[in-house]
């Protein structure tokens, strides 16, 4: 059987593990986590009925894949005292860290076989995008693993060079706050306007919610959605005109691209 460690069980830990048990393939048997909070660590058992551990050692013992879910900036100090074990062992290493290469995750772990994935917060309602890269020890069935693994939180999109992932940051790594703060600036243009928070909120969320599902769902892109919903001589086109003339698409690819430098000048800095 299949054992499946996780170092660090915090939030999107407990979003892949609630996923994985939600879709089935995965038994509460096959899953332990480590984690030095021994309140979070009485609420994963609680929740899921899984094992949980205050050592990595102890979590890793038995593991074929072993996902690290700790903060960036304690990866390295983190696989220090795992690199023997799993050295040995030569389980499958998935990081949903930022900023760690591959090539450090290797060097540090001494693990052959390693994913690199950067998700977003949106897996914590199961509403994830996650970019997923492989080296190249990695097998067919280790890497149909590690898309099992990350599409319990959502969505998954491997990427042919490493380099890409960067880019993914700045997408869709970052971009849940991005349309946050559209919301945000919505909403309160509608408060100035006379709407109360309540109303402007619901409204303005809800908008946000069914055009996501429209997008989704829709047999053409969001351009061809964008151009049926402005009605010639309309609200929406004044609005639209409105953005064109604030050169909103510069401003979305500077934001981006200034993402995207950090997300390479973090990996420097990490390693």
């Amino acid at each position: 059987m299949t054992q499946i460690a996780f170092i660090g069980g915090g939030n999107m830990a407990t979003a892949i593990i609630g996923g994985l048990l939600r879709q089935g393939d995965v038994s509460a048997q096959m899953v332990q986590v480590s984690d030095p909070g021994e309140q979070q660590r009485q609420k994963l058992e609680a929740d899921f009925g899984i094992q949980t551990f205050a050592s990595n050692l102890d979590a890793i013992a038995n593991a074929d894949t072993v996902i690290m879910a700790v903060k960036p900036q304690m990866m390295k100090e983190v696989l220090a005292p795992l690199q023997a074990t799993l050295a040995n062992r030569q389980p499958l290493l998935v990081s949903i860290a930022a900023g760690i290469s591959i090539e450090n995750l290797e060097a540090w772990s001494g693990c052959q076989s390693v994913v690199r994935c950067m998700p977003n917060t949106p897996a914590l309602v199961g509403a994830g995008a996650n970019g997923l890269f492989a080296n190249d020890a990695v097998t067919v069935d280790q890497r149909n693993a590690a898309d099992r693994l990350m599409q319990a939180t959502g969505v998954t999109v491997w990427v042919k060079e490493e380099a890409e992932l960067d880019i993914v940051t700045a997408l869709s790594g970052s971009g849940p706050a991005y349309y946050f703060l559209l919301m945000e600036a919505m909403i309160n243009s509608a408060k100035s306007m006379g709407l109360s928070e309540e109303t402007a909120t619901s409204l303005a969320l809800q908008t946000a919610f069914g055009a996501g599902k429209m997008a989704i769902e829709a047999d053409v892109g969001p351009a061809e959605l964008r151009r049926r919903v402005t009605s010639p001589n309309g609200t929406t086109e004044r609005a639209i005109f409105t953005f064109e003339g604030a050169h909103l698409r510069d401003i979305v690819s500077a934001a981006m691209e200034a993402a995207r430098k950090r997300s390479e000048e973090l990996n420097k800095e990490l390693g």
